[in-house]
């Protein structure tokens, strides 16, 4: 909290650009309703003082795309504290545990008109906030990148909080990050072919999580997981807080790497990190996102109903 730790200059002067891959179509992003709470922004952005307190959520979006509707990082289930929470250790359970208000994935899908017809879900990566609110969708196949799902599945301790519970007996699709680097990040994975969803290498907060890079009618956006909890985290280049931050990366060093490489390429997209309501908020406005970049209004998202 006193002194947080150094950006790598040298790391970010090696740092290549290697530009947006080129797409010949768009989609449109649709955040679901949730609501936040404040929370300290010396628990979110280390070193950070100022404001005092800053709004955290657990946010879900569903995106449009002509040929699916998928959802990215189905976050909460119903009765969450029974099927997920109480899965956590008893030290993060305070902080970690959603008010009560907080509103479910599948509840805040339901109060869409039209309600949209959902092929698969991405969670950009595999921790319980992320991937619980599958519990109500169980049948929903799932996108899930090889590595992660590997971590998940494959190893003798589960990441905990319904995890392995949300994703065992589903249908799913894995992806490897088998494309060229894309701006900073240094794999990819075209999803559909034509440049709309390409998923890129955010690894350290878990060994597989992903950015999901969207091509909008007004311009690129990154929703960006976990890779930092909070735009503040981008613009200032500053880690998550040692509690809970450190609890949460699986690899503390490579997510600060990873950090660096958003923080390099701030100003040329709009990068919507999942914790951030602020950010997904102006995902539905016309105010400009962090950097300036470019969002996606409202009114750009009248040619790509939900369904």
């Amino acid at each position: 909290m006193v002194r947080p730790r150094r950006r790598d200059e040298r790391f970010l002067r090696s740092l290549t650009d290697a530009g947006l891959p080129r797409a010949t179509r768009t989609v449109a992003i649709t955040p679901l309703r949730q609501i936040a709470r404040p929370v300290p922004t010396r628990m979110i952005v280390e070193g950070r003082r100022s404001p005092r307190r800053i709004p955290n959520a657990l946010q879900s979006f569903v995106v449009t795309h002509p040929e699916a509707t998928f959802l990215v990082d189905p976050s909460l289930c119903l009765d969450a504290d029974r099927r997920a929470v109480a899965q956590l250790p008893a030290v993060l359970r305070a902080v970690m545990s959603p008010p009560g208000r907080t509103v479910a994935t599948i509840t805040a899908l339901r109060e869409l008109e039209p309600a949209p017809a959902l092929d698969f879900a991405l969670p950009t990566h595999a921790h319980w906030d992320h991937v619980c609110g599958l519990l109500d969708l169980p049948d929903l196949p799932v996108h899930l990148h090889t590595r992660e799902r590997d971590w998940v599945m494959g190893g003798r301790i589960a990441p905990v909080g319904g995890v392995r519970d949300a994703l065992r007996g589903r249908t799913t699709v894995s992806y490897d990050l088998d494309g060229p680097p894309v701006l900073t990040f240094g794999a990819s994975h075209d999803l559909f072919g034509d440049g709309s969803v390409v998923l890129v290498d955010l690894a350290g907060h878990t060994p597989g999580s992903v950015g999901v890079l969207l091509h909008t009618e007004a311009g690129p956006v990154l929703l960006a997981g976990d890779a930092a909890w909070h735009g503040y985290q981008v613009e200032d280049l500053r880690q998550k807080s040692a509690f809970p931050g450190g609890l949460a990366d699986e690899d503390r060093d490579e997510t600060f790497r990873t950090l660096h490489r958003l923080h390099a390429v701030r100003e040329r997209l709009a990068i919507v990190p999942t914790h951030d309501p602020d950010a997904a908020r102006r995902l539905t406005t016309s105010e400009p996102a962090i950097g300036g970049a470019p969002v996606v209004p409202a009114e750009s998202r009248r040619e790509h109903p939900t369904r």
